[in-house]
């Protein structure tokens, strides 16, 4: 299968253009997977994910899902990134994941709408983001990394008491965020304790870790 790269458990079928998950990668590799990487893509589907039931790993950026994104139960997923995606309705997305992936300890949403900070829009700024990281930590109180920033105590303190009324309501897409959701960057959400990937080179991200906001 053009495209395909196996290692161990690890699965990758990166820019392949592909607009849904192949049957045939299900079958050929379902069963063993671990590790999954759909990187690049044309995805606005993940039907056809079923047969990964044993998925620990899964990455998704750089693809076209959106608010109907729709997972299986994967009670083992401990790591989702969906940078770089057309995701607006933050809060539908967290009550998704809360249900499917209940071991969930690392997310990353960064280039979405429903991540707001500078990535998606030079409007937000750092209040912005802090309340967001808030209501997301308020749904998933068992996160451990943030948008590939560790998540802190008194974050957690934060979430508990304050995280209910830190809703992040659903933002109107801009044309502007349209046109910048239809680029494909590179995003290394992941911690190095989990995955070492390579750096962010763009200039967003430059001034997000002039400001302390950690996303390589």
């Amino acid at each position: 299968m053009a495209g395909l790269v196996v290692c161990g458990t690890q699965v990758s079928y990166i820019g392949q253009d592909c607009r849904e998950i192949p049957e045939h990668l299900g079958k050929d590799c379902g069963h063993f997977a671990k590790r999954l990487d759909l990187s690049f893509n044309l995805l606005r589907s993940l039907e056809g994910l079923s047969a990964f039931r044993s998925l620990e790993e899964l990455i998704l950026d750089n693809n076209l899902l959106g608010d109907d994104l729709v997972l299986p139960g994967l009670p083992q997923l401990h790591t989702l990134t969906l940078n770089k995606n057309q995701i607006t309705d933050l809060e539908c997305l967290l009550d998704h994941l809360a249900k499917v992936t209940p071991s969930l300890e690392y997310l990353s949403l960064l280039g979405n709408v429903a991540c707001p900070n500078e990535l998606v829009s030079l409007e937000k700024d750092e209040e912005d983001y802090k309340r967001y990281r808030c209501f997301v930590l308020y749904k998933l109180p068992n996160l451990k990394f943030l948008d590939a920033q560790k998540v802190t105590k008194q974050e957690r303190e934060e979430a508990l008491l304050r995280g209910a009324f830190m809703k992040v309501v659903k933002p109107k897409a801009s044309s502007g965020d349209i046109a910048a959701s239809s680029e494909h960057r590179h995003y290394t959400p992941l911690p190095s304790a989990s995955r070492e990937l390579t750096s962010h080179r763009d200039k967003c991200s430059s001034k997000l870790k002039r400001r302390g906001w950690c996303i390589d």
